[in-house]
């Protein structure tokens, strides 16, 4: 039997939308897809984990893509694990990248990176979310 879906806003429910953007960064790299466009994902998931865990402990946030900006206002007893140190980086998943530009493809070992981060995150967000 399926779970009950999240009331809306919530932070269940950010960290079910988080859960599917991690799934999605997670398949494997389809035909004439680039590893930005699953880092896009994996990025969307670090966001949204973040966002819920904010929503939990009732800490309100503007509206951004920022990643380093949502680290800032968590608690300073409730920081990201050591292995999601470099997070931030992937705010330029949801900016930088999503449009064609003068960079450099996204490599699949950047690739794996991000979605190691995400994985760790999520994980994370979780245990906070769902703490008994």
């Amino acid at each position: 039997m399926p779970s009950e879906k999240p009331e809306p806003g919530t932070a269940a429910d950010w960290l079910r939308h988080a859960k599917s953007d991690l799934a999605l960064a997670n398949v494997p790299l389809p035909q004439d897809v680039l590893y930005s466009e699953l880092c896009f994902h994996a990025q969307q998931a670090v966001e949204k984990c973040l966002k819920a865990v904010l929503i939990h402990l009732d800490i309100e946030f503007r509206k951004t893509h920022d990643i380093d900006y949502l680290k800032t206002l968590l608690p300073a007893q409730i920081p990201l694990p050591p292995e999601a140190e470099q997070v931030a980086d992937l705010t330029s998943y949801a900016v930088a990248f999503r449009y064609p530009g003068d960079y450099e493809d996204v490599t699949e070992e950047a690739y794996r990176e991000a979605i190691g981060s995400a994985r760790v995150v999520y994980e994370w967000a979780e245990k906070i979310i769902h703490a008994k």
